[in-house]
C-alpha cells in the first residue's frame, strides 16, 4: 500500500484519522443522523448503484472524484439535480476527497486494477466502502482486503447484491431447512466464454494521441496496473479481457454466482481444495472443483437449461433430495417435489435497493453486512485459484489452512502480481 510520505506528498495533508481512533460518533453513525458518502470513479454500472443510493433519505452524496472530467460533470449534475442545489464537488485526486472529514463513506466502481488499493486506502482514511466487483485482481489482494477491513474496523459492502435478492434467499432457504436433502453440488454460471474467455488477452492496443490531463488522467486511470499506451478503447469499457486491466473471464459472473454458491452453502470461510480445468478458451468450459467435505462446485459457461427463464448470473444447487435454480429473471427451476414449497418472490431490481439498505444499516449498526470484505475474499480467491488452474492446464490441490497450492510452485509464485510503482498493498 502507500507509505506514509507518498501520502503526505499527495494534493492533500494530512491523512485523516479514522473516527474510531478520535472516539467520534464511536465509529458509527447515529440513527438520526445522513450517512455523507463520496463516490471514486463512477461510471455506468456506478451510476445505477448511485440512484439507488440517492433514493435514501438517511443517505447524503456531496463529492465526486474520477480521472475523467466528463464523469465528474455527470455525477455532479445526478448529484446537485436529486438535491436541487449545486453543491456535490468534484475531484480529481481520491486523497482530496479521502481528506474531508465529514464524508462517511465512499461508493468505488473503478475498474478493477483500482478495486483493491482504493478500498484500503480508504478505510485507512476512516471511511466505510461499498466497492463494485470483481473486488481484487489477485489471491492475495483478496486476503489483503479482508484484513485491511478487518484492522481499521471500517464497513465493507461489495456490490455483490444477488445476496439481498428474494429468489436467492428462498434457495438458500430451501437449502438450508432440509428441503434439499444433503448438499451434493453446487453449480455457477461464469458467462459465456463469446464474451469473457477464461483467458484474457495478454496484448495491449497500439497507441493513440492522449487528451488532455484535465480531461483525461491517463497516468491515475492506469493506476497499479502495468503502463500501457492510451487507447480511448479501454476508456470505454474495453479494458476488460485484457490481462493487464481485469482478474480473468471467470471472475466477471463469477464473482456473483461463485459468491452465491459459497453463500448458500455457509462456506464464506472456506475453499475447495481442488479445482481441474476442463475446455477450452473459446468455449464451452468448465472448472471442476471439490471442498474437503466431498460437496462438488462446477463453473461452466453452458449447459443452463434454464437460462432463458432464469436469467443471467444464475446458481443451481443440488442436493440428494431435489434441486433449485434461480438467476436475475428471478424466476426458481425446480425439482417437482420441491416445487409447492416456492412462494412468489420480489423484482429483480429490489435486490440492489435491499443491498444498499443492508449498507446503510450495517454503517449505523456497525454489524457486518452480508457481503463483507471477509466473504468477497473468500469468494474471489477460490475465483482466483480456479483462473489459475486454467492459466497451468492442470488441476490443481490448494490447502485452505496454507492459502497455498500443494502441488505447483508456479501456481503458488501467481497468487499475487506486481503493482506499478508507488503501489503497493
Amino acid at each position: 500500500m502507500t507509505t506514509r510520505r507518498q501520502i503526505l506528498k499527495s494534493a492533500v495533508a494530512p491523512m485523516i484519522v479514522p473516527s474510531v481512533v478520535l472516539g467520534q460518533r464511536a465509529g458509527a453513525v447515529a440513527p438520526s443522523d445522513k450517512i455523507v458518502f463520496g463516490g471514486i470513479g463512477i461510471g455506468s454500472r456506478g451510476a445505477h448503484v448511485l440512484s439507488k443510493l440517492l433514493a435514501f433519505d438517511d443517505a447524503r452524496f456531496v463529492a465526486i472524484c474520477d480521472v475523467r472530467n466528463e464523469r465528474r460533470e455527470e455525477i455532479k449534475a445526478t448529484a446537485d439535480k436529486r438535491y436541487g442545489n449545486h453543491d456535490c464537488q468534484m475531484y480529481d485526486d481520491q486523497y482530496a476527497l479521502l481528506a474531508r472529514g465529514d464524508i462517511d463513506a465512499v461508493l468505488i466502481a473503478t475498474g478493477d486494477r483500482w478495486h483493491t488499493p482504493l478500498a484500503i486506502i480508504a478505510a485507512q482514511h476512516g471511511k466505510d466502502v461499498y466497492c463494485e466487483k470483481p473486488c481484487s485482481m489477485s489471491i492475495e489482494e483478496s486476503w489483503a482486503l479482508a484484513d485491511a477491513f478487518r484492522r481499521y474496523g471500517r464497513i465493507y459492502q461489495a456490490g455483490c447484491q444477488r445476496r439481498n435478492g428474494a429468489n436467492f434467499v428462498l434457495c438458500k432457504e430451501l437449502l438450508d431447512s432440509g428441503a434439499l436433502g444433503k448438499l451434493q453440488t453446487l453449480y455457477a454460471n461464469v458467462g459465456p466464454s463469446v464474451n469473457w474467455p477464461p483467458l484474457p488477452s495478454r496484448d495491449w492496443l497500439a497507441g493513440e494521441p492522449l487528451p488532455p490531463k484535465q480531461v483525461l488522467d491517463w497516468e491515475r486511470w492506469l493506476g497499479p496496473a502495468p503502463w500501457r499506451p492510451y487507447h480511448p478503447s479501454y476508456v470505454r469499457g474495453g479494458w476488460r479481457n485484457f490481462y493487464d486491466f481485469h482478474g480473468g473471464g471467470i471472475l466477471e459472473w463469477g464473482s456473483h454466482t461463485v459468491d452465491l454458491c459459497q453463500w448458500a452453502a455457509g462456506y464464506d470461510n472456506i475453499q475447495p481444495v481442488e479445482y481441474e480445468p476442463v475446455g477450452t478458451n473459446v468455449g464451452p468450459y468448465k472448472v471442476l472443483c471439490k471442498y474437503a467435505n466431498g460437496v462438488k462446485l462446477v463453473m461452466r459457461d453452458d449447459g443452463w437449461d434454464g437460462a432463458l427463464k432464469t436469467g443471467s448470473c444464475s446458481f443451481r444447487i443440488e442436493g440428494d433430495k431435489g434441486w433449485v435454480e434461480t438467476g436475475d429473471q428471478t424466476r426458481i427451476e425446480c425439482s417437482d417435489n420441491i416445487r409447492p414449497l416456492l412462494r412468489p418472490t420480489e423484482s429483480a431490481s429490489l435486490a440492489l435497493v435491499n443491498h444498499v439498505a443492508d449498507l446503510l444499516r450495517a454503517i449505523k449498526s456497525r454489524q457486518t453486512p452480508k457481503a463483507s470484505a471477509a466473504a468477497a475474499a473468500n469468494s474471489h480467491v477460490t475465483c482466483h485459484a480456479a483462473f489459475i488452474a486454467y492459466q497451468r492446464g492442470k488441476t490443481l490441490s490448494w490447502d485452505v489452512a496454507k492459502r497455498e497450492f500443494t502441488n505447483d510452485d508456479i501456481a503458488n509464485r501467481m497468487r499475487s502480481r506486481a503493482l506499478r510503482e508507488p503501489w503497493r498493498i
